[in-house]
């Protein structure tokens, strides 16, 4: 099986991150600029942020180029990530981009409109994400794509119980593309963090346990990817916690979410 091309120092070579601008992203983009990624491309939607991240990484020695776009915009973001796999040839992609929303302050229930944007943005996306850049990594023979889950895909969370589905798919879909093309040499890993600093996490209803640092994931992100683990869940405790009331009888795990402050 091919492997990373990579930097003297055995840094992966040239990394792609979508959503770079948001927490998760922006630590990762600095994480592999420090570990010596030679050239970093970062898609976000806030131009100002973008820029400012790529300061940052370039102050560290990488090249970085950056895209503004909605990464609703399905078929021009796919067109987007097949020009740039042919001029540029990222070692690995991150498909990081990624929205919430919940049930309201009073439990009111989800607006229809914000099911329909997250849904294009955290299941929509990836999957184009994934189809725009395989084309050229099947053509060469690697390459290494990582999907950013959360451990509510293990069981859904009744205050966000759309996010909590499309995370629950992009762990189906990361999982399925690993056996599907491993013989090809391409590598596919499902990320599940747990709470980690974030606008989106701080927006987000209920109780955060175990709240991790947007760097410290970062970092335990980029060497599960680099260890090539088909898993990464973190932190242990939650992850346990979640898988268990994954397995259990619904109406046990359903009693202890709302012992824990989940739900009405």
């Amino acid at each position: 099986m091919s492997s990373y091309r990579s930097t003297s120092s055995g840094a992966v070579r040239c990394v792609l991150i979508t959503g770079a601008t948001g927490g998760i992203g922006s630590a990762l983009a600095l994480e592999y600029a420090q570990a010596g990624a030679s050239t970093l491309i970062l898609q976000g939607r806030q131009e100002n942020r973008l820029q400012e991240l790529a300061q940052a990484c370039s102050a560290h020695g990488a090249k970085v180029i950056t895209h503004v776009q909605d990464v609703r915009d399905h078929d021009t973001l796919k067109a987007w990530l097949e020009q740039i796999s042919q001029t540029e040839s990222p070692d690995l992609v991150i498909a990081n981009a990624g929205v919430n929303i919940n049930t309201g302050p009073q439990g009111q229930g989800e607006d229809w409109a914000d099911v329909h944007r997250l849904l294009d943005v955290n299941i929509k996306a990836v999957f184009a994400t994934a189809h725009g850049v395989l084309p050229a990594m099947r053509a060469r023979g690697s390459g290494q794509v990582a999907l950013i889950s959360s451990l509510a895909a293990w069981r859904g969370l009744p205050e966000t119980p759309s996010y909590s589905a499309s995370k629950a798919a992009v762990k189906v879909y990361g999982e399925a593309m690993r056996d599907s093309l491993a013989h090809e040499g391409i590598r596919f890993n499902v990320v599940m963090p747990g709470y980690v600093e974030s606008q989106m996490c701080f927006d987000m209803p209920g109780p955060k346990p175990f709240l991790w640092k947007a760097d410290k994931a970062a970092r335990v992100i980029r060497k599960g990817l680099s260890a090539n683990r088909a898993r990464i869940s973190f932190p242990f405790p939650l992850n346990l916690g979640c898988f268990l009331l994954a397995v259990i009888h619904p109406a046990v795990s359903s009693r202890i979410l709302k012992w824990m402050g989940y739900g009405a």
